[in-house]
Order: C-alpha cells, then structure tokens, then sequence
C-alpha cells in the first residue's frame, strides 16, 4: 500500500496546483464516501463546503459550530490521500483573535487550506467594513505563516452572495486582501464572464470562481481565458446526489415503482470508492 503523503507535503501539492498554467477543479465533497468516490475520479484536491456540510447534519448554511464543520474536515481528509482546503465560512468570531484560533485548529485536523469569508454569521449576514475584514485576513495570513508548512489561506469577499452586487468594492476589498497576505482571493457570485475577467485583472495572486454559482453555462476553458486559477464547485454536488435521492423516492412513493435502481451505481462500484 503507498504511503500518504505528510501534511507538509500535500500542502507544497497544493500550492504547486494554484501555479499551473491550466485552472484545477476543487470539488466539494460532504463526507468521506464522497471524498473518496471524488478521489477515485483524478481530482488533485479537495474543498470542504459550509453549506454541504450544514445540509449533511440537518441544518442550514452557517448553523453549524466551529468544532462540527472541524470533525466534517477531518472526516473528508482522513478519506483519501488529496489535499483538503476548508471552508471556514467568517472563521466562527467576529475578532481577528477567534479567526487566528479557527486557522491553527483547521492545521491541526489536518487541512492545508481554508478560507475565511468578510460577512458575519448573523442575519442578515452583513458585511464587515474594509478596515476590520482587513484586519481579520492579515491576523489569519499571520497565523497560516506561523504554521510548519505553507496553509493556502483563501480570503472572500462575499458582496454578491449578500445582495450587494458592487464589483468595484468587491474588486476593492480583494486587493486589500492580498495586500494583507492571502494566498488566493474569491468573490462568490459574480454575474458574468466580464465581472470575472474584472477582478481576475485586478489581482496578482490566484483567483478562485465557484463555477455553479457564477453560471452553469461557463466551461472550465472559458473560465481560464478569464484569468481564474482555481474552480470550486460549493454545494452542488449535494444538491446533485439529494436530487437524485428525492426523485427516487418520489418514484417509490407515488407509484409504488423501483425503476431509479436500474439507473444507479452497482454496490460494487461504490465499494470500490471505499476500500
């Protein structure tokens, strides 16, 4: 059996993936069976995702505590041998203090990534002003270099995603980001093409587009002429295998019918994911 790469070394993987000349997809997986299956696939690195994660433990987005989306990490980085960067959603406190403790925690569960997000896990989800979101990025930059091993620290700006549809502050704050020391910058959200290709410009460091929110039209080559370097795919894979599951069991209860079992995995193939 190979040996698994150490943490130092998936972490220089990952770091190496964010500097080839073609875009690398993350996809999402919620638990380990789908970080394995996505493992067997030939993905390079994995993201964990707020929302999958909230979703597999019967909760919404952003309900669950720092130690439940930690133990959902550690599940999906025991799971295979890829590296795993964390969705750490505002790094669970409002203080730069709680963030920096949310960065070491994430190390010590085995991520070499995560990222940490500028809108409050209150409602209505409002957005931090510059100077603190700032201050948030640059205490967790201090505490991913304070690591034995380069954490990609990803730092979001989530305007967009919180009905405040300003590409020229989301541009703004992203430069403030990086000026601050994130590794990769992200705004989920952005509308088009042209809003990617804006912000790709404006930045110097990797760029990260979650390809099903900007728009299921976009291919993994036109986001590349763009700019981007990174695409995530956030809870749509979940939503994709509940889909699946919902419309079996609809089946099963209006018509008395199994026909999705001649439509899905063989046992077989899935335990292959497994083992």
């Amino acid at each position: 059996m190979p040996v698994s790469p150490s943490q130092s070394e998936k972490a220089l993987i990952f770091r190496q993936l964010h500097l080839s000349p073609e875009p690398f997809v993350i996809p999402n997986p919620w638990d380990a069976a789908s970080a394995r299956m996505l493992a067997s696939l030939g993905f390079k690195a994995l993201a964990t995702s707020s929302v999958a994660a909230a979703w597999g433990l019967g909760r919404v987005d952003g309900a669950i505590t720092r130690d439940q989306a930690l133990a959902n990490a550690k599940l999906v980085v025991e799971a295979s041998a890829l590296p795993v960067s964390a969705d750490l959603e505002n790094g669970y406190g409002d203080d730069p203090a709680t963030v920096v403790e949310t960065i070491r925690r994430a190390a010590g569960v085995g991520l070499v990534g995560g990222s940490i997000e500028d809108s409050t896990r209150e409602a209505p989800h409002s957005i931090y002003s510059l100077a603190h979101a700032t201050e948030r990025v640059a205490a967790a930059a201090e505490a991913a270099r304070s690591l034995p091993f380069p954490f990609t620290l990803t730092a979001r700006a989530e305007n967009f995603l919180r009905g405040k549809r300003d590409l020229d502050d989301t541009v703004k704050r992203l430069q403030a980001y990086e000026r601050a020391g994130a590794d990769v910058l992200f705004a989920p959200g952005l509308p088009d093409i042209d809003a990617i290709r804006t912000v790709c410009g404006a930045l110097t460091k990797p760029v990260n587009v979650m390809a099903a929110v900007a728009g299921a039209g976009f291919s993994a080559r036109q986001l590349a002429e763009a700019g981007v370097r990174r695409i995530s795919i956030g809870g749509a894979l979940y939503r994709a295998a509940i889909s699946g599951a919902f419309a079996a069991a609809q089946e099963v209860q209006r018509s008395g019918t199994f026909g999705f079992t001649n439509q899905i995995l063989p046992s077989a193939q899935v335990v292959e994911f497994l083992v």
